[in-house]
């Protein structure tokens, strides 16, 4: 039966192919998916701040959020960036990002991840002072956009309690953004989050052939 199944889509599979050979039938196919894709939109008419979260082993959560970032200054409304974690050397997105002048605040308040530090305290007093300073922005109405840059690391290494966050970004402008990265978000958080997405490691240069970071790959 299985078979009889699979052979049935292969021909109707065929046919709509074949019919597209003129043009006329993809024509066709595209108008309907276009009838079905705008009666959606008509459903979709909620607009809310979202809590957005970047997670996962891969690498390009910070680049998603950055992306997020000159997509927001794009349309002329104003980002603050706050890294928890990075923070001994200044990357290439920050000094790009300069161009926006005062609609971009910019702090990196870490000292870089903690096995460069090796001092538990005084990570915790970095975050901490990162931490309030992320809570004035998400307070913030002139703000569209925060992002939280290794935040997930920081509530990870049980520096930040994740209810503490969670408080902290729902306690912010209806209808602004704020997006929190880094590997290993708390349950609690995806939870309350509105979008996840998981960045997979697949293959990586680093650990899989030895070549070591290079500009503008990953700084």
């Amino acid at each position: 039966m299985a078979d009889i199944d699979k052979y049935k889509k292969e021909i109707s599979q065929k046919n709509v192919l074949s019919q597209e050979l003129d043009k006329t039938g993809y024509r066709q196919r595209m108008k309907q998916r276009k009838e079905i894709q705008l009666e959606r939109l008509k459903k979709k008419t909620q607009e809310k701040g979202l809590i957005l979260v970047f997670t996962g082993q891969g690498k390009g959560k910070t680049t998603a959020a950055l992306g997020m970032a000159l997509r927001t200054l794009g349309h002329g409304e104003r980002v603050a960036i706050i890294q928890f974690i990075k923070g001994g050397w200044e990357p290439g997105e920050a000094r790009a990002l300069k161009v926006f002048g005062e609609a971009l605040e910019w702090h990196a308040l870490g000292e870089g991840f903690t096995w460069e530090t090796q001092d538990r305290e005084r990570d915790k007093l970095l975050i901490d002072s990162a931490w309030e300073k992320a809570l004035t922005y998400l307070r913030s109405k002139s703000h569209k956009l925060v992002i939280l840059d290794e935040i997930n690391i920081a509530i990870k290494h049980g520096h930040l309690a994740p209810e503490e966050v969670i408080r902290g970004v729902r306690n912010r402008p209806p209808f602004s953004h704020v997006v929190l990265t880094g590997r290993g978000a708390p349950k609690e958080l995806l939870d309350n989050a509105d979008l996840v997405t998981e960045m997979k490691l697949i293959h990586h240069p680093f650990k899989e052939q030895g070549v070591k970071a290079q500009a503008g790959i990953e700084f």
